[in-house]
């Protein structure tokens, strides 16, 4: 027994560990500009959690049952600490802060980080140990037989359904739909993530924290290793299933989709990982890897409501079924086997004879999580939004969380990050872009005339063109006396038709690709003889070799030497 006490924290240190998985996915699954707020929420849902768990939130959840609705407040960790379940406290600390992590992905990218915080202590204290005791410390869906062995309805769909409100209260991200002058929406632009080797890091380490996430309850080891069977199982064929279903319905296998779909079967197994069998599990988890698809259809097109992670999709709606699937796959064949009703009868699901007796509890405590969650998460950010204001300014959504939340310029310091949408005043034009919104490149054209036409005329030769081609082009200007260029890099792209790409489902026809800019200011080589040699280097007969501007410059001035005009382009001897 000792050894299953040790496994108990060695399981509770897991899940703390999926914060940083929590955090990986939402950064990598959004853009660059807010990855330091999304680490800051992430890291602030654990510590503020823990204050308010120590004040109120535990007695609530595990307390002495009052009516099977609440726990008796208390401060016993204070009052006798030598007779306190540390291990108790620390574990359920760590479910209680990954139910409110789960609402960070959903409003990302917009929300006041003050505001944030204050949701995050109030669901830490309030919302979720009041309906946690209700299913783990005796309360009334306990004493009902409702099962809920490690948190699909008590965790993630109580995360999933906040998630949903808050976003849909929050409102869109800048440019996420377009629509007419009546409002309604007339088109989904898709915001890709910045880093999906970031969300897949992030994915890994949610499902190892997984392992202790639902295997830290277990009384055996032969419950334990079922345990992990499933847990293993579900989410595997979850993601074969989405990708194979986004590889027909999109044209390609979709990576971002495919790593939700793994979460969505570790969401959709939670609930029954100690109840159902092999074949119960790869049910669930095929079901869930579709359903993650289907949901995320349904924010963006039918619900409109923006969901930048996907955090709906993953928890909301596989918490609901994976609570459900309990009904319907809970065998007593299985170690450890213990649902059973007030009176002690056990009870099994649907398809192992248990009739629907069970797949009705488990409807029951669905629904009666999803009203408390539903009313006081909306009471919640009703008030905050009342009181704070729960939505970030355009100017500061525009500029990025981390330089008007945080003071930080980038989390990537060093490193020059992409634009993520282009602001036309009334209009945002996302870097990305759909349809017949395509983003020309944004190459300034300057001409001024020489006033006195005795000096030598000056003229730059603007080249765009791909970053293969640079070294080539470099070598032929070189060949034909160019004694100088300045090299950028820059991003473009013009009209052009081609096969459609898709994002989490959001058609994607064009996207601003990297380009090499080289500039050049000339004097005694012929303008023409550039542009010929340049063409003759750049041309494939494909879209994409480029273009060249022409401009009249004014002067040339040597810093160093001071030379002016034709002298100051010549090579020094």
């Amino acid at each position: 027994m000792e050894v299953f006490n040790v496994w108990f924290l060695i399981g509770a240190a897991l899940v703390f560990w999926m914060q940083a998985g929590f955090a990986m996915v939402e950064a990598g699954f959004t853009r660059a500009k807010n990855t330091g707020n999304i680490i800051m929420k992430n890291l602030l849902d654990f510590c503020i959690g823990t204050i308010v768990f120590v004040i109120i939130g535990f007695s609530l959840l595990m307390g002495e049952d009052l009516v099977g609705l609440i726990g008796k407040p208390g401060f016993d960790l204070f009052t006798s600490y030598a007779d306190f379940d540390y291990s108790s406290f620390v574990f359920n600390l760590v479910f209680c802060a990954t139910t409110s992590t789960i609402v960070s992905g959903a409003v990302a990218e917009r929300t006041k980080f003050l505001s944030y915080c204050v949701y995050s202590a109030v669901i830490s204290a309030l919302i979720y140990p009041i309906e946690a005791h209700w299913i783990w410390g005796g309360g009334w869906l306990a004493n009902l037989g409702f099962h809920d062995f490690a948190g699909s309805c008590a965790i993630h769909f109580v995360g999933g359904l906040s998630a949903l409100i808050a976003a849909k209260i929050l409102g869109a991200r800048l440019g996420k739909f377009n629509t007419d002058k009546n409002g309604k929406v007339t088109k989904v632009n898709a915001f890709p993530g910045h880093n999906i080797a970031l969300g897949a890091l992030g994915v890994f380490i949610l499902w190892l924290g997984w392992y202790g996430f639902n295997g830290a309850a277990a009384t055996s080891v032969e419950q334990m290793g079922s345990v992990f069977l499933t847990t293993t199982i579900s989410p595997a064929i979850a993601t074969v299933v989405c990708m194979i279903f986004t590889w027909i319905k999109y044209g390609k296998p979709d990576v971002s989709m495919c790593l939700n779909a793994s979460l969505a079967g570790l969401v959709a197994i939670t609930a029954g990982c100690d109840a159902t069998n092999a074949l119960g599990a790869s049910v669930i988890g095929a079901v869930s890897g579709l359903l993650v698809v289907f949901g995320v259809w349904l924010l963006d097109y039918k619900l409109h409501i923006d969901d930048p992670v996907g955090a709906v999709a993953v928890h909301c709606i596989n918490g609901i079924w994976g609570t459900l699937a309990v009904g319907l796959f809970a065998t007593s064949a299985v170690p450890g086997y213990s649902i059973a009703d007030s009176a002690g009868t056990t009870l099994t699901g649907l398809f192992y004879g248990g009739g629907f007796k069970l797949l009705g509890i488990e409807a029951l405590g669905i629904g009666s999580v999803a009203l408390w969650t539903a009313i006081t998460i909306t009471l919640c950010f009703t008030a905050i939004k009342k009181i704070f204001g729960l939505r970030v300014s355009r100017e500061e959504e525009i500029a990025g969380l981390d330089s008007t939340e945080h003071g930080l310029q980038s989390a990537y310091a060093g490193f020059a990050m992409l634009p993520d949408y282009i602001d036309y005043g009334a209009k945002i034009i996302p870097a990305v872009v759909t349809n017949n919104e395509i983003i020309e490149e944004n190459i300034p054209v300057r001409k001024e005339v020489t006033a006195d036409r005795n000096t030598p005329k000056f003229t730059k030769v603007q080249i765009i063109c791909k970053e293969a081609m640079l070294e080539a082009l470099k070598n032929g200007m070189m060949d034909i006396g160019i004694t100088g260029m300045t090299v950028s890099h820059v991003l473009g792209c013009g009209k052009q038709k081609g096969k459609p790409e898709y994002y989490r489902g959001v058609q994607i026809e064009a996207t601003l690709l990297p380009k090499v800019q080289v500039d050049i200011v000339i004097s005694k080589v012929p303008v023409r003889t550039v542009i010929e040699t340049a063409k003759s280097i750049l041309y494939t007969g494909h879209i994409g070799d480029g273009k060249i501007f022409v401009y009249d410059v004014e002067n040339a001035v040597k810093i160093r030497t001071g030379e002016e005009g034709y002298d100051a382009l010549q090579d020094e001897e």
